[in-house]
């Protein structure tokens, strides 16, 4: 049944980083591969909201493994920071890795201090 969970989230996750994604690649025509940035860093404060909420197993399984499991895209920043070292971008490939676990960390750990008033 935890299957069932994960496929229904995920159902949720991939359409909506989709969307994201779209919205924001027409809005940003800059080097930095904002979009997948955003979406990271976004899925961190939930994840860490959620973990800080103790949910269910079903709950964790529906919102953490399958909707942000597949909001978030760990793949997608590997090639885009690939990417900017191939087009000669090393800085900004750089300052993209950096600034993207830096965020993300961040964002956990907020995400969960809001929820738990760590």
């Amino acid at each position: 049944m935890g299957a069932f969970w994960v496929l229904l989230g995920g159902c949720v996750g991939a359409p909506l980083r989709f969307g994201v994604s779209r919205f924001v690649g027409k809005r940003w025509k800059g080097g930095f591969p904002l979009g997948t940035f955003l979406i990271n860093v976004a899925g961190s404060v939930c994840l860490g909201a959620l973990y800080g909420a103790e949910l269910s197993p079903t709950a964790t399984l529906l919102f953490g493994t399958g909707l942000l499991g597949a909001f978030t895209t760990f793949s997608t920043f590997g090639v885009e920071a690939v990417g900017l070292v191939e087009k000669k971008k090393p800085v900004l490939a750089v300052l993209y890795v950096l600034s993207s676990a830096l965020f993300g960390l961040l964002g956990a750990y907020l995400g969960q201090a809001w929820y738990t008033g760590l």
